[in-house]
């Protein structure tokens, strides 16, 4: 039952504070601490990032408009920019991240059975990065270009329930293709990329660990043609063959022979060309495969625009990190309320009930149920129409 409690402090009763606490402990985050334990820090940074607060001057003002009610919040210390932004610098973001960890293994639990428009047994994985743009200014350790600074997000997403199973905060000048050193391929599982993770070499380590790959091919790849098999044009597909590849640097760095298929998007008419280890899949799925991989540009844009990845609190290296994945955190919990609650509100709309409900204190299931009897399941609305077609 509620007994009381605010919807901040019950959504917060979804992350593990005892796993939390170990996660200071390692690193050591509580090392002559007096007051405004991390924990603090993480409630104050999670409690921007759902209610959209712009700079830590914005944060001390909403919750200092609120003294009595932060102890029901979770927050046992007094909020003070200075101290916010101290916290926020010094403090070691690998405490969020190993945090950010643990929410991602649960939500990857309650997840495993959902469908993301193929059916395979096989746990398909998206990989793709994006570009945070900075002030150069602001953020001098980021530069990038002559007049910008920016840092990378690789992101290694689980299309069922488009759960982050794994991230880096790179320097925008790293290459897309030097994070296939750092995956530990996992035995069984599909990963499905663009163009830009093509090196032979490096997708032979897929093919050795027993995992599949889908990767667009490049337009100057020589290849020598073994055998093609039939494939339904009807479909949007063109072709399926098994190849060699030719030259001698890649044929040294993938000495087996590759899938090749070619299919045609129906909406734009495009023709995209796919390589893959994987000879069980049909030619049909392999395409598909690469379609979904849409989801994680699609979560790059999600967060983009719901989080604040884009606006820092902080210009540190540190500081930078730590709201990137304390912003993580935040998307994985949402998307764990949603699981255990059986919501049927999307993220989007369950961030927009909790930014203006998280001083309420009436049971959380009832804030998303109200907001879903509110929501009319079809237009209903009775005005004339002001110009007849």
């Amino acid at each position: 039952m509620n007994q009381g409690r605010t919807i901040f402090a019950q959504v917060m009763g979804h992350a593990p504070h005892k796993a939390f606490q170990r996660c200071v402990k390692r690193y050591p985050g509580a090392r002559r601490l007096r007051s405004f334990s991390c924990w603090d820090q993480f409630l104050c940074m999670v409690f921007a990032q759902l209610t959209y607060r712009e700079s830590l001057r914005d944060i001390e003002a909403c919750l200092g408009a609120v003294p009595d009610r932060l102890y029901h919040m979770g927050i046992r210390s007094a909020v003070s920019r200075s101290t916010l932004a101290d916290a926020n610098e010094k403090r070691n973001w690998r405490i969020y991240e190993d945090f950010a960890q643990i929410l991602i293994l649960e939500a990857r639990r309650l997840y495993a059975g959902d469908s993301f428009g193929v059916e395979l047994a096989e746990t398909v994985y998206a990989l793709d990065s994006t570009t945070i743009s900075l002030c150069l200014s602001l953020f001098p350790w980021a530069h990038f270009r002559r007049t910008k600074s920016a840092i990378k997000l690789h992101t290694l997403l689980d299309l069922r329930g488009s759960i982050p199973s794994f991230l880096r905060i790179t320097a925008a000048r790293s290459s897309d293709v030097s994070l296939l050193d750092e995956l530990l391929p996992e035995a069984g599982a599909i990963y499905v990329m663009d163009r830009g993770y093509v090196d032979f070499a490096r997708l032979y380590n897929f093919t050795l660990a027993q995992a599949s790959f889908v990767v667009r091919a490049k337009k100057n790849l020589r290849f020598k043609r073994r055998y093609s098999r039939a494939v339904d044009r009807a479909t949007g597909l063109l072709c399926d063959q098994t190849i060699v590849l030719v030259t001698a640097r890649s044929a040294e760095g993938y000495p087996e022979p590759l899938r090749r298929v070619r299919s045609r998007d129906p909406e734009t008419g495009k023709t995209i060309t796919l390589l893959t280890n994987n000879f069980r899949l049909s030619a049909w799925e392999v395409a598909e495969l690469y379609r979904c991989r849409w989801h994680v540009e699609l979560f790059f844009k999600w967060i983009k625009q719901h989080l604040r990845i884009k606006a820092f609190y902080g210009t540190s290296d540190n500081a930078v990190r730590t709201q990137i994945w304390i912003a993580i955190c935040s998307y994985v919990l949402v998307a764990i309320l949603k699981k255990r609650l059986h919501s049927e509100l999307s993220l989007y709309t369950m961030l927009q009930i909790l930014s203006i409900s998280l001083f309420e204190k009436v049971e959380l299931s009832q804030a998303f149920s109200r907001a879903k009897l509110a929501m009319p399941e079809e237009s209903t609305c009775n005005q004339l129409r002001l110009f007849e077609l």
